[in-house]
């Protein structure tokens, strides 16, 4: 009887690589999806916009955010300004409301009646050096 030889099967080297006794056949053919670059390129380009036009938006709030309160810090010293006004004429007008009710006071309790100009004397009180 006669035996067939069976071809010797590659021994895989060093690497793990198996040696080709028998040139590698073609790999098949890998379909794309894009066939042109075009599409990428402009996309990119939308999105550089649209990240600006985001960024635009960010600072345009903040500054409005900034010019707001400089507004408000303007007006709150503005407040503090017309409050201490507001003091200071309150205090003006219950002085001047005060004089005649005090006056009233002197003449009904203590019988006073306020000085006539002529009749006013003035006193120096002014230490005499020697």
């Amino acid at each position: 009887m006669a035996t067939v030889a069976q071809p010797a099967r590659p021994r895989p080297g060093r690497r793990g690589r198996a040696r080709a006794a028998e040139p590698a056949a073609p790999a098949p053919a890998r379909t794309r999806g894009r066939t042109s670059h075009r599409p990428r390129v402009a996309g990119g380009v939308v999105w550089i916009g649209v990240f600006g036009a985001l960024l635009a938006g960010v600072v345009f709030v903040n500054v409005s955010v900034l010019r707001l309160n400089v507004q408000l810090d303007r007006l709150d010293s503005r407040r503090v300004e017309l409050k201490g006004e507001i003091a200071a004429l309150s205090s003006q007008i219950s002085s001047t409301e005060a004089s005649p009710l005090i006056q009233a006071l002197a003449r009904k309790r203590l019988g006073l009646l306020p000085a006539q100009g002529a009749e006013t004397a003035y006193l120096d009180l002014t230490p005499r050096s020697k």
